[in-house]
């Protein structure tokens, strides 16, 4: 069984659990040195700013009387039960769509926690310029950015094997 585990994405969750375990340190250390709104700026386009997020990305639902926080909580735990799927059926020689499966379910996982735990999403990455913020966010949801994105890549990168392939 641990062999067949380890001939497979599975091998990487590793890699998930490394990215979980920094989500939630940067939040504890958020929460445990900061008030809820306050900011520390770090550039002059980036700030520790602690807030709790009520709905998805960019705060989508935020502002709905509470059935978001169920909803959003089954979407986690699916989604994270699909990448394990997907991770132990991606063959072992597949890296990059095995780090993008276990960089997604590593960030599922760190939302979901919160979710569960505290019925928000801890956010605390401020980026803007001037006065014009993008949404706060946190290390999880930057997990799942770059494993979409790992994702995409890997697709656009085999459709280019294919097609030389069929080719020749």
């Amino acid at each position: 069984m641990i062999k067949n585990v380890m001939n497979t994405g599975l091998s990487w969750l590793w890699l998930t659990l490394l990215c979980l375990v920094v989500d939630q340190v940067t939040k504890h250390q958020v929460v445990g040195s900061m008030e809820l709104y306050e900011s520390i700026q770090v550039l002059s386009f980036f700030s520790i700013t602690y807030v709790h997020n009520l709905g998805a990305a960019f705060s989508f639902l935020a502002d709905q009387g509470g059935w978001q926080r169920w909803f959003f909580t089954s979407i986690a735990a699916i989604a994270s039960i699909v990448f394990i799927i997907w991770l132990a059926k991606t063959p072992k020689d597949k890296k990059l769509l095995s780090v993008a499966f276990a960089l997604l379910l590593s960030g599922a996982l760190g939302n979901l926690i919160d979710r569960v735990l505290f019925g928000y999403v801890i956010d605390f990455l401020d980026f803007y310029i001037g006065n014009n913020h993008w949404p706060a966010f946190n290390v999880a949801d930057s997990m799942i950015f770059i494993g979409a994105a790992l994702m995409i890549f890997d697709s656009f990168k085999n459709s280019d094997k294919e097609s030389s392939a069929s080719k020749k």
